[in-house]
């Protein structure tokens, strides 16, 4: 994310501890009609979603935009699959590295960015049980430190 105009819509924090993440890329999404105006008023849920890529495209899946509650009857489905825009040499960097490292791609923030939305995603791996204990401990022994 680079530091023009940019205002964060959401970011998934769930993330952060599921995950060590490992290389981020920026990425357009296609949207339809009331999706960027629902965006705009922060109705998006980053929480469950992930990223695959097939037939060399990138795809979002399980990203909930809420209905747009000016919309009519051509409102959209809060559930579709979502195209998302990235360079054809970025989407074969990803696609390698996915295969080699098995590595999953997940999106980390939603933002507007000269009035377009783009996603932050990234490649990582899930973390095991005891990796979020240790996540855990660090961040209650920060926050004892900071109140001393």
């Amino acid at each position: 994310m680079k530091n023009e105009n940019v205002k964060i819509i959401s970011s998934n924090k769930k993330a952060y501890f599921d995950y060590s993440i490992f290389e981020k890329y920026t990425a357009g999404i296609v949207l339809t009609g009331t999706e960027i105006k629902s965006v705009r008023s922060g109705a998006i849920n980053l929480k469950d979603s992930f990223i695959k890529i097939e037939n060399f495209e990138a795809w979002l899946y399980n990203c909930h935009i809420s209905p747009y509650d000016m919309g009519n009857r051509y409102n959209h489905e809060p559930l579709r699959v979502r195209k998302l825009l990235l360079n054809k040499k970025e989407i074969l960097k990803i696609l390698n590295k996915q295969k080699q490292e098995n590595y999953t791609i997940i999106p980390l923030n939603a933002f507007l960015s000269k009035g377009y939305l783009k996603l932050e995603i990234a490649l990582c791996k899930g973390k095991k049980l005891y990796d979020k204990r240790e996540t855990l401990k660090k961040k209650d022994i920060s926050r004892n430190l900071k109140n001393y």
